[in-house]
Order: C-alpha cells, then structure tokens, then sequence
C-alpha cells in the first residue's frame, strides 16, 4: 500500500495545501484506502512517542536564541570584527563573508537566517568595491551552510532525536567539519580573488582588532557559553540553549537596547517556526507508522544484502539519495522522512551513529544551495536582486567543492570523531 502515498501526496500538493498536510494527508489517506483504518487507533501514540523527546526542547530555545541575536545588533559587530582580522587580504570581503558565517554559526544555526543578514549588509559592500553581483551572492549562498554544521545546530538535535543520539556528541563531532568547510572556502576565495584581481580592504575601512574584539566579546560569549557548557559537562544542550536565551538578551541590551517590542516578535517567530516544525514531525510520524507497518527499512535492509553492497559503497549510495532529496526537499522534511529508513542499515553494517549523522546533515545542507529549490539560494536571489539562475550558474564552483568536502568527511570518519572521542563522548 505504501505505493499509494507518492500519488496521494502529488495530488494532495497540487492544491496548494503546506506540506506538512501533504505528508500527513497522503498517509492517512492511504490507510483508509487500503481499509487499514484500524491501525490509526495507534496513530496520536506514535506522534506524542516522535515529539516527546527531551533533545527537541533545545530548539525552541536556540531558534529564540538567534532570533534576540538578528533583532539585537550582533550582525554589524561581527563584521567588523572579521573585517579586523582577514580584510587586509586580497578578496578580503570574501574572506570576511565567510568568516562571519563562521562566528554566525555558533550563534543562530540557521543557513537560511545567515544568508538573508549577510545579503543585505555584506553583498551591497562587496558590490561598490567592484565584485560582480553574482560572485558576492554565491560566496554567501555557499557560507552560510556553515552555520548548521557548527554547533548550535537545529538539524543536528532533529537527527539526534530521531536516531536517539547524543546531541552533546553530535555538537561538539560538527566543530571540525565545519572548520574544514570553511578552510576550504577560504582557499576556493583565495583562487578567485587571485584569478579575477578581487580588491584588498584600504586600511582606512579596517576598524583596529583590539577595540573591535573588545566590542564584540558580548557576542563572541555566545557560542563560547553554549560550547564551553556542553565540553565540560556543566550543561546539557536543552541547559545551554536556554542561558543561550538569556545571554542573547543581555548581548543585544549591550548593542542597542533591545526593546519589549522586538523580543515579542522574537517570541511571535519561534512559536510560528517551532509549530511548524511540530507539525512536520506529527505528519511524518503517521508515515513513519506506514512505513513501519509495511516493513520498509526491513526491505531496504535486504535488498542491500542482494546487491552485495558493503558499507562504504552504501554510504556513498545513500549520500546520492540524499542529495537528490536535497535538491527538491526542505532540509528537515528530507531528514524525518529519509533518515529512518536509510540510516539504520548503514548503521547496522557498522556506521558510527554520530559520524553518520555529520555527513547525513551536511549533506542535507548542501542541499540549501543546489537548484531548483535551495532555500539559501532563493533568499539570497530575493534579497540580493540577482537572477536566481545566474545565481545558480555562479555557485557551481563551491557546490562542487562542497561535494568533495562531504565524500572526505564520508571517507575520513575520524575528522568528525576526533574530538568527541578525545573528549569523552563516545567510545574508542
């Protein structure tokens, strides 16, 4: 019967209806078609089991968090503490596009947020010092995916929810990837800035590194309260998410006074995300339910075996998939709906749960700048003006390279497993 849902979901999707509706309906749908109605007596078990997980709480919290942040005046303090550190060097705003997608990581987790803020301050910049629209679109398409790799991450807490792994592991396995992601696009800045004679910062734009560091500790504390919390055993992530809150608040009263009206949007925005999130896991609960019934992962399972795949040649296998699914999925839908299915058999054949959920993740990220539907590069195109094709065209280079970054995190397990295991965190 499960062959039924693709059709009831196009039709369902035609309508126009959000697609948490179109998940939940296709499958409820096909339980009544199929005379299965019986089994929907389990059905509000099966969403209340998917939703009463402690790992969620935190991402209320973080998605409070990074909203207090974007209203409170952090954006312009950690560009120019970029601008201090890398613009003297040629491409220097590229270079400083990236490395305030690295400082917004540990502070909103959310590609999408980070593109929409750097396109509306960094790329006007980039434009009047002479890079091409197009160029200054891309390289901040492409960085922003650093934020959900670098904890805090929301993707990182749905997949730990959904595979029962450690949150704590899965933050603390994201640090190097994400560095080494950033390193990478650091250099592929450094080509282009070469190749086509990008412009040094004058010294003149560079605001002084003490005073601006100084300046920017208030929000620099951020990520260093969630991280040095989590390292050190002294919070959980739900903990760390929720003095986050209120180390964002204080941070935003430092920058600009932060006023009743912005927290109450910032409040208005995480219900509105946090429902919708809710919502999502209810519908791919009552498809998880289907599936389960239908024994789906049970089948995959086999048909691995038959086609004699061993576990690297499934890794890669399922990193296919999931790019794919990237391509046309919201991230989190591609998340509930992919991960309990294919990531069960590759850990049975003996995957790390938290390295595969690093490379899962990151994948799906890449996902945000891959056409037709990138999230990141839909914000970018809107904010920025440029041709959402044109801008597609322009990002191929760090699309590519961001490929080549997931297949050496997929063959070199120990960049992400390093730290968490000297740390503790997970076994030898």
């Amino acid at each position: 019967m499960i062959q039924l849902v693709p059709v009831i979901a196009l039709i369902l999707l035609a309508s126009g209806l959000a697609i948490a509706y179109v998940i939940g309906g296709a499958a409820v749908l096909t339980f009544i078609a199929t005379d299965r109605t019986r089994f929907l007596a389990v059905l509000p078990q099966q969403i209340f089991s998917r939703i009463d997980v402690f790992a969620l709480m935190a991402m209320p919290l973080f998605i409070l968090a990074g909203e207090i942040m974007n209203r409170g005046g952090v954006t312009r303090v950690l560009i120019n503490l970029a601008m201090a550190m890398v613009g003297r060097i040629r491409g220097g705003l590229g270079h400083v596009n990236i490395m305030t997608s690295v400082f917004f990581a540990g502070i909103s987790g959310s590609a999408v947020a980070d593109s929409a803020a750097l396109s509306n301050t960094l790329v006007p910049a980039m434009r009047e010092r002479g890079y091409s629209l197009p160029y200054a679109s891309a390289i901040t398409a492409a960085s922003s995916i650093i934020g959900p790799i670098v904890p805090p991450s929301i993707i990182l807490i749905f997949y730990g929810a959904i595979m029962s792994t450690s949150v704590t592991a899965l933050f603390i396995a994201g640090i190097m990837p994400g560095l080494v992601l950033a390193a990478a696009l650091f250099a592929a800045n450094a080509f282009f800035a070469w190749r086509d004679s990008h412009p040094r910062l004058e010294r003149a734009d560079i605001p002084p590194l003490p005073r601006t560091l100084a300046n920017a500790l208030p929000a620099l504390s951020i990520p260093a309260i969630i991280l040095g919390g989590i390292v050190f055993g002294l919070m959980t992530p739900t903990e760390a998410a929720a003095v986050a809150v209120i180390a964002a608040v204080g941070a935003s009263a430092f920058y600009t006074r932060i006023g009743l009206a912005e927290l109450s949007e910032a409040l208005k925005r995480t219900a509105m995300l946090s429902g919708a999130i809710f919502m999502l896991i209810a519908a791919v609960a009552a498809l998880g339910h289907l599936a389960a019934l239908e024994r789906i992962p049970e089948a995959i399972a086999a048909q691995v075996n038959a086609m004699g795949l061993g576990p690297a040649q499934y890794m890669f296998l399922m990193m296919a998939i999931f790019i794919i699914a990237g391509m046309v999925l919201d991230t989190a839908v591609a998340l509930f709906l992919l991960v309990p299915l294919l990531a069960p058999v590759a850990i049975l054949q003996g995957a790390d749960p938290v390295h595969l959920g690093i490379v899962i993740c990151f994948n799906l990220c890449i996902g945000l700048i891959s056409p037709p539907l990138g999230g990141c590069l839909l914000m970018v195109s809107a904010v920025t003006g440029v041709n959402y094709w044109t801008l597609a065209r322009a990002i191929m280079p760090f699309f590519i390279l961001q490929i080549g970054v997931l297949a050496l995190l997929v063959m070199m397990p120990e960049i992400s497993l390093w730290l968490p295991r000297q740390l503790g965190f997970i076994g030898g």
